[in-house]
């Protein structure tokens, strides 16, 4: 069917229509968008001090925008609002030794969301921390993931692979 002028008596929403032309305004795109995991080994931390979490491993990054290397961040370049992510994986280094854990997102350098176990005396070794959190950025913003936690041997770590990830997309509106 061919139509050059769309009226409403001329449409058949059962018909399937197969447009040539450009169709601009429909629709947009969730990017910029990222998501990265610690890979290589588990990230050394000490303890109860809060921690930037070096998530090295970009999974997919459209724009480029997040940087795996050096400051471990997501600086958008497009201002708009943002799911951002994060799951940590933490290990005390013996059974029993994990008190607690933090697991906190920061934008600017500011704490905004986080977290957090306590286990109250019955200690664990191993926890995962998710947090989730709809963020208004503008273009030159960024967002951080860090960890803390409480661990009676005094260190533990943040576990690799498939147990840590931190990620991020744009919002349509």
């Amino acid at each position: 069917m061919a139509i050059t002028k769309i009226q409403s008596e001329s449409l058949n929403l059962a018909d399937d229509f197969a447009f040539t032309g450009t169709i601009t305004g429909a629709g947009g795109v969730n990017t910029p968008a990222f998501e990265a995991t610690l890979s290589g080994g588990n990230q050394t931390i000490s303890n109860n001090v809060a921690t930037k979490v070096q998530f090295n491993n970009e999974i997919f990054d459209t724009d480029g925008k997040y940087d795996n290397s050096t400051n471990y961040r997501f600086t958008p370049g497009v201002a708009g609002k943002y799911f951002v992510y994060v799951v940590i994986g933490t290990n005390a280094l013996a059974d029993a030794n994990l008190q607690g854990m933090y697991s906190m997102l920061y934008k600017n350098g500011s704490f905004i969301k986080t977290s957090h176990f306590n286990f109250a005396g019955n200690n664990a070794r191993f926890a995962t921390g998710t947090v989730n959190a709809v963020v208004t950025m503008d273009t030159d913003d960024y967002i951080e993931a860090f960890v803390q936690m409480t661990d009676s041997s005094g260190e533990g770590n943040v576990t690799d692979d498939e147990y840590s990830t931190f990620g991020a997309y744009r919002i349509i509106e």
